[in-house]
């Protein structure tokens, strides 16, 4: 009976993830090249990548606006594939389409892998398979999440930033041995290490892995130990640093030095940033806000962690795009989900005989607003007059009969 119980609780289990699973690999990998539209952003990341793959450096015109693992795992996973030279790409619309569609079909995978790392996060954070599969589902499903549909940095870090934070949860439990902790905690690390080695402001997650860290030691019933934090911290640091070693090792220091105060001191207004959010998803944005209004009541740090000190540097007045939410949406589905099983187990307990069909109920609610709200966008081509304007261009620069002064007039994004 015992082996029953477990092959029907591990069966169970395994549903419970492969549903947000389905779900994120459609809507984050269906019409790539048609929704959303091409972005300047993206086209400057892919040029580094193969800029990169080329064999020309992975920095590009001697610019230091970004660390260069963004380009490095771009350039890699084009090397993997042979892209773009396995397109067999023509001057027309259905190749154009093709071509943007290949990078954009990777971050779908990744996106994919961001969700079963929440599941993960998630369960094993709180118990509860409930609250995974809530924080999942809304990662797959709600609208907000097609931000990392884009090739942006912050789309490409989002899986190292998870799978940091997976492994200090794992270091956090109690059946792990002290040298299998060690191990957690420096994954965790290097993992920590590698997103801000794709994109500088992640270090305002440091305190929230930290806090796991640091944590590790009193779930396992042992003094807090700096060592181990210690341990971790050296890769977070020592991997990004590679970037300022690489100009230095290049003679290019001081240029370095320019092209990152210059990028520090581009302004915005992250009010901007919070209309877009509520624009685009008032449920989840409400539902989160309400979660976090929550955790706090609750204590629960990890949250609050994960959420404040982010907010706190877009607040700063730093320069701010809506790409800029996507390593705080994964906290913000978790935070919803720990409400809503809240509430669920609430209602549960006040009408006994609905006390299944309420959890079903809420949840298959969730997920059917949420995957049909997001296609309507996903389905929508809104890129048609951008690969309308490349294909122009092409077919003008290979046309003989233009004379030498043709001149091509564009916005800088089609250019």
């Amino acid at each position: 009976m015992s082996h029953l119980y477990l092959a029907l609780v591990g069966r169970r289990k395994f549903f419970l993830i492969v549903i947000p699973i389905v779900l994120s690999s459609f809507t984050h990998s269906w019409n790539p090249s048609g929704f959303p539209d091409i972005i300047y952003d993206e086209g400057v990341y892919i040029k580094r990548a193969l800029h990169l793959q080329s064999g020309l450096g992975p920095i590009e015109s001697s610019y230091y606006d970004h660390p260069f693992f963004g380009q490095t795992f771009l350039a890699a996973f084009f090397l993997l594939i042979g892209f773009p030279d396995s397109m067999n790409a023509l001057s027309d619309e259905g190749s154009i389409a093709s071509l943007y569609s290949v990078p954009r079909l990777m971050l779908g995978i990744l996106s994919v892998i961001d969700t079963f790392l929440i599941y993960k996060i998630t369960e094993l954070r709180y118990k509860s398979g409930t609250i995974a599969l809530i924080a999942s589902l809304l990662f797959a499903v709600m609208p907000i999440t097609w931000l990392t549909r884009r090739v942006v940095l912050d789309s490409i870090l989002l899986p190292f930033l998870l799978s940091s934070i997976l492994f200090a949860v794992y270091a956090t439990m109690k059946v792990n041995q002290s040298r299998r902790r060690l191990l957690w905690i420096m994954l965790s690390g290097i993992f920590l290490g590698l997103a801000i080695f794709t994109k500088v402001p992640v270090f305002a997650m440091i305190p929230v892995v930290g806090y796991l860290v640091y944590s590790s030691s009193r779930g396992a019933m042992e003094k807090p130990s700096l060592k181990r934090l210690a341990i971790w911290f050296i890769p977070v640091i020592m991997i990004p640093m590679l970037w300022p070693l690489f100009s230095i090792t290049t003679g290019e220091f001081e240029v370095w030095l320019r092209d990152v105060s210059l990028q520090a001191q581009r302004k915005g207004w992250i009010g901007n940033l919070i209309d877009h959010f509520y624009s685009l998803d008032p449920v989840l944005f409400i539902l989160g806000a309400a979660g976090f209004a929550y955790a706090g009541i609750k204590k629960d740090y990890f949250l609050i962690l994960w959420l404040v000190p982010y907010l706190l540097f877009l607040s700063s007045g730093v320069y701010v795009q809506d790409f800029h939410w996507i390593p705080i949406l994964p906290v913000f589905c978790i935070a919803a989900a720990v409400l809503v099983d809240s509430l669920i187990t609430s209602a549960s307990k006040r009408t006994d005989y609905l006390k299944k069909a309420i959890p079903l109920t809420a949840i298959s609610a969730i997920a059917l607003f949420g995957f049909a709200s997001s296609i309507l966008l996903i389905t929508a081509d809104v890129t048609s007059a951008q690969i309308d304007a490349v294909v122009f261009v092409l077919d003008q620069m290979e046309d003989d009969s233009l004379s030498a002064t043709t001149t091509i007039i564009s916005s800088p994004a089609y250019s």
